[in-house]
């Protein structure tokens, strides 16, 4: 029998607090660097001669209210990260973070609407003093986009969400993304790659790339149109549940593992869009 233990672990000895990042580029370091910690995980299993692979997130026990004298610790997270709403995608435990590393926000499709904007206004106004990151964390496989994916490709089963309000608001926030993907892999690939064995599953992975890019560029206009992007950015990436990694465009070679700096306009927009869908994984999804 084989299986995985991941231990929360504080240490019983008087410690300094656990250091954050005092940067968003060390914010995006320490997050790359968690989730390959937690991607190896697996792999550590299949090589393991005692059958157990174990992951320790270390955690400073006033984080769980220990030893601060009966007074809950003040939130203090480092990055504020938007997800979707899948079981799937444990958010600390992709980026390998512990209590209070991380403000999490998760909503189906991972929208940037009015609601979830207020929840990251909120830790932006009010957890400055160690907030150095907003991540969009889009997923493979992603239900919400899949949706938006199928009425994209036969309309007529839109007609099943006419009464469905709270639906049908999630997939027509998510159709201009599938439109996007749908043309960038037609400009990229030609128009006969909806023939393609693996079509709908390349326009589902550049639909859901496309939607988080979307929301972390949005993010980032909404720091700097308010003077708030000095020591605070916004980031994205995808989360591949099967190979449990985070990747993200590059305009440079298709693709790269770990989270991506949004694009600033609509040409950098085409510019990833192009390299995400000229990419060795859109070709291999396009092959079937």
């Amino acid at each position: 029998m084989k299986f995985v233990e991941i231990v929360y672990r504080y240490e019983a000895a008087e410690l300094a607090a656990r250091a954050r990042p005092d940067s968003p580029a060390a914010a995006v370091a320490r997050l790359d660097r968690g989730n390959v910690d937690f991607a190896a995980l697996i792999d550590r299993l299949a090589e393991s001669e005692s059958g157990v692979a174990r992951q320790v997130v270390h955690v400073d026990p006033r984080e769980l209210g220990v030893r601060t004298g009966g007074d809950a610790p003040p939130q203090r997270p480092f990055a504020a990260v938007l997800g979707c709403a899948d079981a799937r995608v444990p958010v600390e435990l992709v980026f390998h973070e512990g209590p209070n590393d991380l403000f999490v926000v998760r909503v189906a499709g991972n929208l940037l609407g009015p609601d979830i904007l207020g929840s990251l206004r909120y830790a932006i106004d009010n957890l400055g003093g160690s907030l150095r990151l907003i991540v969009v964390l889009g997923h493979s496989g992603c239900g919400a986009v899949d949706a938006a994916v199928d009425t994209f490709l036969a309309p007529g089963g839109y007609f099943g969400l006419a009464a469905h309000h709270d639906l049908r608001g999630i997939v027509d926030g998510l159709l201009v993304t599938v439109l996007g993907a749908a043309r960038m892999l037609e400009q990229v690939h030609g128009e006969e790659v909806a023939r393609r064995p693996g079509y709908r599953a390349a326009l589902l992975e550049l639909a859901v790339l496309t939607n988080a890019a979307l929301g972390a560029h949005a993010l980032r206009h909404e720091l700097e149109s308010r003077g708030e992007a000095d020591g605070l950015s916004a980031v994205f990436g995808v989360y591949d549940i099967a190979t449990r990694r985070v990747w993200g465009p590059s305009a440079e070679d298709g693709a790269r593992l770990g989270l991506a700096e949004p694009p600033r306009d609509l040409e950098g927009f085409r510019e990833i869009g192009r390299a995400a869908a000229a990419s060795a994984r859109i070709g291999d999804l396009l092959a079937g």
